[in-house]
């Protein structure tokens, strides 16, 4: 193996390990759900449970404590979710926290440039008032925050009701634009409402389970462990360009051209209806469009779809027919059918099938969008950001009056109109209509499509706030105030993971120096501001919680009988929805068991429409197709946190690589760990060889997580999410002759 890309470690190499270097003598044992004999120093003295905070899997870990602080973690062996597992990175939570670039006190930038430390007093006193100058100045259309799926339920619902109903700040977004919006609106337009349907038990009742540009061994381990679990012998099919590592585990793979997927999927839909795969009575009963959308289908024929996919008419005919023989047929995807310019269509044609086969609302079934990050879906639903707190609807006057009395809070200061999303934010930035931005828990600086606009942008804002855990980010040192927080494991709150499941994450430690919790510093700047009076009841996260339950109330996702964290606990997480008066109390609940859906005719829509030509095509002087992705289970999205573990750095490259096929590396004259110059049309970058048949001639593939990739990527945006897409643009390759 290329010496850029380290080997993967065994399980009990990983076990050894994970600890870091402070506590390398502590041993585990084999079965790594427990702890074995351990040194007297690092022997905790009582255990509790939190939700890890890193992806929406949701797995919860046992927290060793010693003298009130988590010392050492383990997977809890009884939760539903991970069932005693966890990755590389679950298991390396706590020694991220001990970085030496820790954010531990308030800076402001002076008059020469630099960031020196102040009291949260001055921070507090110069975040209200040059925020409220741009106000008065250029009005609240002048203001706008970015904020994260990272966060708790209770600080992102803080951070959106402070920033529209107590700042008055017009817009608001999160980074799960970059992730969860195709997904989020695909299934508001089909369903009427954002709705996952599955459980994580559908992966192991399935006996065909399809994978849409979607790596789960990669990027969601525990989940493929799920399948792993999978007792009835299923059939496993990947749709992806690469040959990735669920891949290469899959019973099929099918290696489409990019961006071929949805005339793949339209002509997957002719083939199953000529062949009488659909479920008529549950079409008629729960679908409305079928008609139209069988007719639209008729023109991809086989032949065409044949050449646009890449894929052989045999291949096509094999996929189709598992799918029809297939009792129990789930359709899951992430990032590679989500960050697209097309990717909602895509994501309704996978719906389409789902819903016309029949394979909705019972065990191993379902149209599942993993999502990405540890709260992605508290944001779609409490963020304030793209819909109102609480699942309701900025548009709809009723939902206005209701979110009004319901947390005291004059109807005037709720918006009626939708805020902009994250590309129109950072495009206003660029045209001056908007002077103010507060950052909280992001990199934009690194992780925003088209890097190179964000970072230039930025320097044109009145001012630019940034909240982080670490003063070293990208965009932290781009900021004029950076606000030091406290990390997973320092606060408290709940998360929702990709199956619904509400769970609850703990401090276990104190934050470092000044930092504070989120949460405390939105409450701070709450009474800076002048409007703590609006929040006096949102006086701990656990109160805040109650508050939002009950504003559900009603809605699809109605949370209203939960009614503590002790609940939360004492059932391993409960599922939404979860109404006061007669909850599903079973642990593992689907959506559409009854067929019926959030529209007012109780029926789901399929949705469709012609596809797109790319925006970016190969030419002669940008010959590659350029894929991005996750690299390994041991690194999180910009690095911001894995990379302070000494653990996660053995586990990944340090430097960026990019994956060449054998067949252009020979053209090229490339050796392996050869350093090649990558350029697209908005800039170059230097990346080593990697050199491996998992990607096809003509296309490469760079990971995410390096700050280089996203020089390279194409800004382009899917017309109704509006969610980037980064994972196709033109490049060129050259060696760099030494």
């Amino acid at each position: 193996m290329n010496k850029l890309i380290p080997e993967r470690p065994n399980k009990n190499t990983l076990l050894r390990e994970w600890t870091g270097p402070q506590t390398k003598d502590l041993v585990l044992n084999p079965g790594g759900f427990g702890l074995g004999k351990i040194p007297e120093k690092f022997r905790p003295s009582a255990t509790t449970h939190s939700v890890c905070g890193y992806c929406a899997t949701g797995c919860s870990l046992e927290v060793h404590m010693k003298d009130s602080e988590g010392v050492n973690l383990s997977a809890t062996k009884n939760y539903p979710v991970n069932i005693g597992m966890a990755c590389p990175k679950g298991w390396e939570a706590l020694r991220v926290l001990e970085s030496d670039d820790r954010a531990t006190e308030p800076l402001l930038r002076d008059s020469d440039g630099n960031l020196k430390p102040v009291s949260w007093d001055e921070a507090a006193k110069t975040f209200s008032q040059r925020f409220k100058d741009i106000k008065e100045k250029h009005g609240p259309e002048a203001l706008a925050w970015l904020g994260t799926g990272q966060a708790t339920v209770e600080d992102l619902a803080f951070l959106g009701a402070l920033g529209k109903f107590g700042f008055g700040f017009r817009h608001g977004d999160g980074n799960t634009r970059q992730c969860m919006a195709t997904a989020v609106v695909a299934y508001k337009q089909a369903f009427g409402f954002d709705a996952p349907p599955y459980t994580y038990q559908d992966f192991e009742e399935s006996d065909v389970l399809v994978f849409i540009g979607a790596n789960p061994c990669i990027a969601h381990p525990i989940m493929w462990q799920r399948v792993m679990r999978n007792k009835n012998n299923p059939e496993i099919i990947v749709v992806d360009p690469r040959k990735t590592e669920t891949a290469m585990a899959a019973t099929q793979h099918y290696p489409l051209e990019p961006k071929s997927d949805l005339v793949l999927f339209y002509g997957l839909a002719r083939l199953l209806i000529e062949n009488g795969a659909i479920d008529e009575e549950f079409i008629r009963n729960s679908v409305d469009g079928f008609e139209e959308f069988k007719e639209f289908v008729q023109q991809y024929e086989l032949g065409y779809v044949s050449d646009v996919s890449g894929i052989s008419i045999d291949n096509l005919k094999r996929f189709a027919k598992t799918i029809a023989q297939g009792k129990r047929v789930s359709f899951w995807w992430t990032m590679g059918v989500n960050q697209s310019y097309e990717g909602v269509r895509l994501a309704q044609s996978i719906i389409n099938i789902a819903l016309m086969t029949g394979n909705m609302g019972r065990p191993g079934t379902g149209a599942n969008s993993i999502t990405g990050q540890c709260n992605a879906m508290g944001s779609r639903i409490f963020s304030n950001t793209s819909s109102l707190i609480g699942g309701h609807d900025f548009l709809n006057d009723e939902h206005r009056e209701k979110v009004s009395r319901e947390l005291g809070i004059d109807i005037e200061k709720i918006p009626n109109e939708n805020s902009w999303a994250y590309d129109q934010i950072v495009q206003g930035i660029e045209d001056g209509k908007i002077k103010g931005l507060w950052l909280v828990a992001t990199n934009s600086a690194h992780s925003w499509i088209g890097q190179k606009q964000f970072r230039e942008v930025v320097k044109k804002l009145d001012f630019f706030v940034v909240q982080d855990m670490y003063h070293s980010t990208e965009s932290a040192q781009l900021a004029d105030l950076v606000l030091p927080v406290a990390g997973w494991g320092e606060r408290e709150g709940t998360y929702i993971n990709s199956e619904r499941r509400i769970g609850r994450t703990r401090k276990v430690r104190k934050a470092p120096g000044q930092a504070l919790s989120d949460f405390n510093i939105f409450r701070i700047l709450a009474q800076y501001w002048g409007c703590g009076d609006i929040f006096a009841k949102w006086d701990s996260p656990e109160n805040v919680f109650k508050i939002l339950a009950q504003l559900t109330k009603g809605r699809p996702c109605d949370i209203s009988g939960i009614t503590s964290y002790e609940m939360l606990e004492k059932n391993g997480g409960i599922q939404w929805p979860y109404p006061e008066k007669n909850p599903n109390t079973q642990t593992q609940r689907r959506l559409f068991e009854d067929g019926k859906f959030y529209h007012p005719n109780g029926k789901a829509k399929m949705l469709f429409e012609r596809p797109k030509p790319l925006p970016e095509p190969t030419t002669s002087n940008y010959p590659f197709v350029l894929l991005t992705g996750r690299g390994t289970s041991s690194q999180w999205h910009t690095q911001t946190r894995t990379s302070k573990s000494e653990v996660l750095r053995k586990l990944y490259p340090k430097n960026v690589y990019v994956e060449i096929s054998p067949n252009d590396a020979k053209k090229l004259g490339v050796d392996k760990g050869e350093l090649l110059r990558i350029m697209s049309r908005r800039g170059e970058v230097q990346a080593a060889a990697y050199i491996t048949p998992t990607v096809k001639p003509g296309q490469v593939f760079m990971p995410m997580h390096y700050e280089e990739t996203n020089k390279l990527t194409n800004p382009t945006f899917d017309a109704y999410s509006r969610q980037p897409s980064y994972k196709h643009c033109a490049v060129s390759i050259q060696r760099i002759e030494t």
